[in-house]
């Protein structure tokens, strides 16, 4: 018990309550309701002034920090922070201001905690953000969250607040197949996850203040911790941030550094090359790593002849010409980069093509040309010379100012038709791959074809579905850098297909911001290439984002543009699709007559196109229109026929959806038993392609035909088991199933 633990600590050290109430500024009365029990979760800061009155340290004050009772989470428990850089030393003044800020918190029991960590680029920001909240993420037992905002980062694209809410909302909530469809939406969603729960946000390299804003929880007991090249002022006088200014490590830290990564005996031995190195480098940790790396992979190299190499020349990275007086960075990385050997270097030449925050193996290997397993030989020689990071498991970043010295060497050194080569093989590597995880999770979708891809690409292996959502998650922060990367570098078709292919994963996980921004490059793209059939395309998926998000005009314009299109084809089944769009409009917007008129269009177009998968979509709509309309019996024997060319093609989607449309004519004709078997069919098949959101729909729709049939107790099991399904969604409105439930008290 914490109360127990809390009553030895103090007896051990000899102190009286009073003692320790003067050591930490808590009140006595607080400390003995702590030891009696009486405060069974105590806050963060709390925590922390004792372990610091009591002196603890290490795995004792981890087990002190950890010990206090805690609430199940309400979710999953996220546990995002990189991981602590091996040999961090210094910043004890940063540490110690953090710290009080931390504790601080306790003054305005009701707000969270808002700290800044600003300086220039290489100074260690994220170094000191990361290594800070390990040390306290004892504090926080709900969780621990981190995202890179990318706001400076060279070349890339920032991460919007909606995009970043989105990968927090599946970390706390579990993947929801209808997450929030709008950033109010997913801001209130993410505020409730976090109330009454103690978690430490990360916001690594913020570019803004708004970048941040929608991603400051609303609950006190969390703790958000920001860095950011700016200082953020709106930040610091609107949100109460408390600022703090990373400088350059100071002469003893720079040693202390060199000492960690190389050795005290080296250090010592050589204290005038040791000072002429630390002055060199001007204090910038990043500029000292690369020092020590060298001269650790190079035992036989004395210090006095790494100095000498630190003489400054004319230039510098651009990122570091501030004003001050720095070294010359390019040539202190060019240590590293001389003991390559010429396959490395070139792969780190060329990964500097590459946009995205990170990747794997398979990338770079495309990305070189090369084969897996030699690639990974390279790797392994630039993360040894720490010129790359593996920050997860085969997964590789480096430092941005490394990022700009290899884009300065490969444009020194490789021609532009050797990096638009790369540029083709890398851009190959992820549409094809994006296919093929495309095809395991919509198998029967209609889509474009795409060229196979070309000689040098590395191919990823997907066997089914669960792989194919793995690997899509995995790149998800690198497909839209990528998108990027194909438009502006002329790769117009690449950019189209590529859209396309991430548009089911995009829409499902609720990554709004990302799929119409995906889509929007994809129609310029095919704008730019003429092609009128992939043109049509973009706007058909557009006007289906539209609806999607409840955006009617907007999918009007895109449906009728993709319309016109189509027509000028002759692609019949593409008129048939925006024709079943604008039903599908027509059926939100209460005109059920205008949806059966396009329900029928879009039949007889199928038709006519010998397309039995938009044939059997067009009849459920058809049966679908006759219901709301009030002719039932003309529903079901639509949606039987359409019953029977899912079945004979095997689309379990569509099954799936017509199940549920039967069971809604028979139940308003009266035929319960009839009714309870389809929704049992439909919940049966919604389950099996794992569609949560619409397994509860089924389920309600189930629930209301027990009742209809005198049968409330198995009302009340399916009514239970969808209001479980809700509650676990992104969207836990439960208000209606409530409602349901409470007729049947």
């Amino acid at each position: 018990m914490f109360s127990d633990a809390l009553r030895e600590l103090r007896r051990r050290g000899a102190l009286t309550q009073e003692d320790l109430a003067a050591r930490t500024g808590l009140s006595v009365r607080h400390l003995r309701d702590l030891e009696a029990g009486r405060i069974a979760r105590p806050r963060p800061v709390t925590m922390l002034l004792l372990a610091d009155a009591f002196a603890l340290h290490g795995p004792e004050r981890d087990r002190f920090l950890a010990g206090a009772p805690t609430p199940a989470p309400l979710g999953g428990v996220p546990a995002q922070l990189p991981a602590d850089g091996f040999g961090f030393v210094g910043r004890a003044g940063a540490q110690a201001r953090l710290d009080e800020i931390l504790a601080g918190t306790a003054e305005q029991p009701t707000a969270m905690g808002l700290a800044i960590v600003s300086g220039t680029a290489g100074v260690g920001k994220t170094a000191l953000a990361v290594h800070w909240a390990h040390r306290v993420a004892p504090l926080f037992p709900d969780g621990q969250l981190y995202v890179n905002l990318r706001g400076f980062d060279p070349g890339g694209t920032p991460v919007g607040p909606s995009t970043a809410l989105a990968g927090f909302l599946n970390a706390l909530a579990g993947a929801g197949d209808r997450p929030p469809t709008g950033l109010e939406e997913q801001v209130g969603r993410y505020r409730s996850l976090l109330s009454g729960r103690r978690i430490l946000v990360v916001l690594d390299n913020a570019g803004d203040a708004d970048q941040v804003r929608p991603l400051l929880p609303g609950a006190p007991g969390c703790f958000v911790l920001v860095t950011s090249r700016a200082q953020l002022p709106g930040l610091v006088s609107v949100n109460g941030a408390h600022p703090i200014t990373l400088d350059v490590m100071s002469a003893d830290e720079s040693r202390e550094l060199l000492s960690r990564r190389i050795g005290t005996r080296r250090v010592t031995a050589e204290p005038e090359a040791v000072d002429a190195i630390v002055l060199a480098a001007a204090g910038l940790p990043l500029a000292l790593s690369v020092v020590a790396a060298r001269a650790a992979i190079n035992t036989g190299f004395r210090l006095s002849e790494l100095a000498a190499d630190l003489r400054p020349v004319s230039g510098r990275l651009d990122a570091f010409d501030g004003g001050e007086p720095v070294t010359d960075l390019r040539l202190v990385m060019s240590w590293s980069y001389r003991t390559l050997d010429p396959g490395t270097a070139r792969l780190f030449r060329l990964l500097s093509v590459h946009p995205g925050p990170d990747f794997a193996v398979a990338a770079a290997a495309s990305l070189a040309g090369v084969a897996p397993a030699q690639v990974r030989r390279h790797l392994a020689e630039l993360t040894r010379a720490h010129l790359l990071g593996e920050h997860r498991p085969g997964r590789f970043t480096y430092h941005d100012l490394l990022r700009a010295y290899a884009a300065e060497l490969t444009a020194a050194e490789d021609g532009e038709a050797d990096r638009q080569a790369a540029r083709a093989r890398l851009l190959d590597h992820y549409l094809s791959v994006a296919y093929l995880a495309d095809e395991l999770v919509y198998p029967q979708r209609d889509r474009l074809p795409i060229d196979p891809p070309g000689p040098g690409v590395a191919p990823v292996p997907l066997a089914d579905r669960d792989q194919a959502m793995w690997w899509f998650t995995e790149e998800r922060q690198v497909l839209l850098p990528v998108l990027g990367l194909a438009s502006s570098h002329g790769f117009d078709r690449h950019t189209a297909h590529l859209a396309w292919a991430i548009t089911t994963y995009l829409n499902q996980r609720g990554y709004w911001e990302d799929w119409t921004s995906s889509l929007r490059a994809a129609l310029s793209a095919a704008v730019r290439l003429g092609d009128d059939q992939i043109e049509a395309y973009a706007h058909g998926v557009l006007g289906f984002a539209g609806i999607s998000l409840g955006r009617y005009d907007d999918a009007r314009h895109h449906l009728a543009q993709a319309y016109d299109g189509y027509r000028r084809l002759g692609d019949l089944a593409g008129q048939a699709r925006v024709e079943l769009n604008l039903g599908w409009i027509s059926d939100r917007t209460g005109q059920p007559e205008q949806a059966l008129a396009h329900a029928r269009e879009a039949l007889r177009l199928h038709r006519q196109a010998g397309h039995v998968t938009g044939q059997a979509f067009a009849l459920n709509a058809v049966g679908w229109s006759h219901g709301q309309l009030g002719d039932h019996r003309a529903a079901i024997e639509s949606c039987a026929q359409a019953l029977a060319l899912f079945t004979s093609v095997d689309n379990v989607l569509g099954q799936a959806i017509t199940w549920a449309s039967l069971g809604q004519a028979h139940l308003q004709l009266d035929g319960f038993v009839a009714a309870v078997d389809c929704y049992e069919h439909a919940v049966r098949l919604r389950r099996e392609i794992g569609h949560r959101r619409l397994e509860a729909d089924a389920l309600v729709s189930l629930g209301d035909a027990h009742v209809a049939a005198g049968d409330p107790a198995s009302a009340r099991r399916v009514w239970q088991r969808a209001r479980d399904i809700v509650a676990s969604l992104d969207v836990p409105d439960t208000t209606g199933i409530d409602a349901k439930l409470a007729t049947l008290r």
